[in-house]
């Protein structure tokens, strides 16, 4: 890999040993890539994905205080990943020990750490930091150094910026340095698509479905997707986005995607439309039957596949301030038409707590409120990780929880009947 005499200097000691420590390791890293040089990270600020301080994970609370020791700090502000634990959120006796005494026991000494690195505030936890209430907007063309599969994902496909699909750690490391590797979806040949998806569908596909359909099949490929703007139109409006933010992160959980780009759409296609496409892209067709297909052979985990649900999570990844407005309504809908008051499944909405502050200014969320829906700026996945909780039979529809805990999919409308009217 070609050094400039600064990224040399650094790694021969120039600032330090901790800071030569780093270097290398963002310089093996790329090596392990075939990265060609090292390029600067140009964001205003970075993001984390690891929010939350278990236990077991001292070797990463030994690792941050190395770097506090030697005086090492980012060179960019950063958000991390959402909390672990709310006390709103329901949990009882025994699941609170373990999350208390057991699990995240750690919490505050992190966040500590977090803060004296440089993290953006207080309330900067969130895997939707990309959202304008929170801060952590790229620009297009930005290089980052971010981890959070979503996040990245949202990042690279919607706004335009550029980052590799990092792991914990390898993302402040890049931030500390102030240099990455290039390569992968840094580079303009990593981001030409490998696959041409065609949706055929009759109506709108739900936003979780199709994108776990294509990151399943697609794995870490970038598709180049026809049709769908027929359904979410050619704007980056607000709609849109919340949906691309459910897709997305449905495509890097079902899948490793990193990257997508949407004709007539997302900002690459709009400007380079199938020259991106690489010479000999697979094609896959989504059509109403595949997306049931896909659907119908997601596993059920619950030990009692009948069992009646005891929690509905909404938000995995954060809701957006919209999102929260549009469910408000749906709710009461529901409630009204089924002749109820409150919601019939304790149902957890989160969201980031700057989008939380922002929606308690709006008289949406009293109405919320009203209906029996909590909402929090827990991350749901972290509560599942409780193997209390874990037990129980959790619904959602958001795929990227069904991937990684027992949670039960189900779509908006199956979730909205659920909660209001009754059943699973």
């Amino acid at each position: 890999m070609y050094l400039n005499e600064e990224q040399q200097a650094i790694l021969n000691g120039s600032q330090g040993e901790t800071m030569a420590k780093i270097m290398k390791t963002m310089v093996m890293f790329g090596d392990a890539f075939g990265a060609e040089k090292m390029v600067p990270v140009t964001s205003k600020h970075n993001h984390l994905v690891t929010s939350f301080g278990l236990k077991v994970m001292s070797p990463v609370y030994d690792l941050m205080q190395q770097l506090l020791d030697a005086g090492v700090k980012s060179s960019q502000t950063f958000s991390v990943d959402p909390r672990p634990v709310d006390k709103n959120v329901p949990a009882n006796f025994l699941q609170k020990l373990v999350f208390n005494k057991l699990m995240y026991t750690k919490q505050n000494f992190y966040e500590e750490q977090l803060h004296k690195l440089g993290l953006m505030s207080d309330d900067a936890f969130t895997c939707a930091c990309y959202l304008d209430q929170v801060g952590n907007v790229p620009k297009k063309g930005d290089v980052l150094s971010w981890a959070e599969s979503s996040a990245v994902v949202y990042a690279n496909s919607v706004l335009g910026a550029r980052c590799n699909r990092n792991s914990g750690i390898m993302d402040i490391m890049g931030s500390i340095v102030g240099y990455v590797p290039y390569f992968g979806l840094l580079t303009d040949e990593g981001r030409r698509a490998t696959w041409i998806i065609k949706i055929e569908t009759t109506k709108k596909p739900e936003a979780q479905l199709l994108g776990s359909a294509i990151g399943m099949k697609v794995m870490e490929d970038v598709p180049y997707i026809v049709g769908l703007d027929k359904w979410i139109g050619s704007e980056l409006d607000d709609s849109a986005c919340t949906y691309l933010k459910d897709f997305g992160a449905a495509t890097a959980s079902n899948g490793a995607v990193g990257l997508y780009h949407i004709e007539n759409l997302t900002p690459e296609a709009k400007e380079q439309g199938k020259s991106l496409i690489a010479e000999g892209a697979k094609e896959y067709v989504i059509t109403d039957a595949e997306l049931e297909r896909v659907k119908a052979n997601y596993p059920v985990v619950w030990k009692n596949p009948d069992a009646t649900p005891k929690l509905c999570f909404m938000g995995c990844p954060h809701m957006s301030l919209q999102q929260l407005k549009d469910w408000t309504d749906k709710v009461e809908a529901g409630l009204k038409a089924a002749g109820n008051k409150t919601v019939l499944i304790p149902t957890v909405f989160t969201a980031a707590p700057k989008v939380l502050e922002e929606f308690n200014k709006t008289e949406y969320a009293a109405r919320l409120k009203a209906t029996g829906v909590i909402t929090s700026y827990i991350c749901p996945l972290m509560y599942m990780n409780n193997p209390l909780c874990k037990k129980m039979p959790v619904i959602t529809s958001s795929n990227k929880l069904r991937t990684y805990t027992t949670a039960r999919y189900y779509t908006d409308d199956e979730i909205l009947t659920a909660i209001t009217k009754g059943g699973k």
